[in-house]
């Protein structure tokens, strides 16, 4: 009997931490996609926060594997589309993305180097990234 009790106490603490689960807190932004190309033709900053807005992400072959279905009520998304550029890079860079106790402000830079008469050459791509914020507090974008 005494060879059975320090055995079942070891039995249940190994069954207690085997069903614990890992509650890791999510970052506060992650970095979806970032394409060269297949934006749109002008410069815009989008905010997604409606679940039938962030539905049409998942239309995207891409995104359908990143977004979850609980995303939609947890968390927005932010549409950053370069517009038309000749560089061969995504010209809107993500700075760093600060959280307050009333709204989650997100700092971008754009390095747009190119004129509009550069643009009338070929070789024009349409570059845009999109980012999940981990939080439904309201965005600013600066």
């Amino acid at each position: 009997m005494r060879k059975i009790i320090p055995f079942l106490i070891t039995l249940v603490v190994l069954y207690s931490c085997s069903t614990a689960k890992s509650t890791a807190p999510l970052p506060l932004y992650e970095v979806l996609v970032t394409n060269n190309d297949g934006g749109a033709n002008i410069k815009f900053y989008e905010i997604l926060t409606e679940p039938k807005e962030i539905m049409m992400l998942l239309g995207d072959e891409t995104l359908r594997k990143k977004i979850k279905s609980e995303d939609t009520t947890d968390s927005s998304f932010i549409i950053l589309n370069s517009g038309p550029t000749k560089e061969s890079y995504n010209r809107v860079k993500v700075l760093k993305v600060e959280e307050t106790p009333t709204e989650i402000v997100v700092y971008v830079k754009d390095t747009q180097k190119v004129t509009e008469a550069d643009l009338n050459d070929e070789g024009v791509s349409y570059p845009y990234t999109i980012i999940k914020i981990n939080s439904k507090k309201p965005i600013v974008i600066k």
